[in-house]
């Protein structure tokens, strides 16, 4: 199964795809999409259009997203969550299931502690993607993102009637 994670940003946008096969991941692609541009709409487009381009090139059967969450500026969590308004629109017409997380769900799957670092982020996935270097930190945690859809799913998959309720994981 190939799943792309995305780590959405209003200036900076990672992404990360791997291939999992059971309890094994291959590393595929994965980067960032730097946002330029001084309007919000210019910038959504970015993101929009690269996110489309992703999924028509690499194929991936699910996506998996970091969920908005509220830190100390409300501007900065609206733009955020316009910016991962046009990541989702961008991969829907092709993956018409798309998986949220939250940051804290994400860093308990990958690292097993909810406040980890971005190091400690970082290091888990060089470490289980067998990679020669930590990758950058919007790279890394867009790996994360999917590393955590995959667990989940496997999780979710051995639990009799949990894909029926699995409390909004996946829309």
């Amino acid at each position: 199964m190939r799943i792309l994670g995305i780590d959405p940003g209003s200036l900076i946008t990672g992404f990360g795809i791997i291939d999992v096969d059971g309890p094994r991941y291959a590393h595929v692609h994965s980067g960032h999409i730097k946002v330029d541009g001084e309007a919000l709409p210019e910038k959504l487009g970015v993101i929009f259009e690269a996110v489309r381009a992703l999924v028509i090139e690499w194929q991936p059967q699910q996506v998996a997203i970091e969920r908005v969450f509220m830190a100390r500026n409300a501007d900065s969590a609206l733009k955020l969550g316009q910016a991962r308004g046009a990541a989702i629109c961008g991969a829907i017409s092709q993956v018409p299931t798309i998986a949220e997380y939250s940051p804290r769900e994400v860093k308990l799957a990958v690292v097993g502690k909810g406040s980890a670092t971005k190091d400690q982020i970082q290091h888990m996935v060089r470490v289980l993607l067998k990679l020669t270097a930590n990758p950058q930190p919007d790279q890394a945690d867009a790996l994360a993102i999917a590393i955590c859809h995959s667990h989940m799913s496997q999780t979710l998959a051995k639990i009799p009637g949990a894909r029926a309720a699995r409390g909004g994981r996946f829309r």
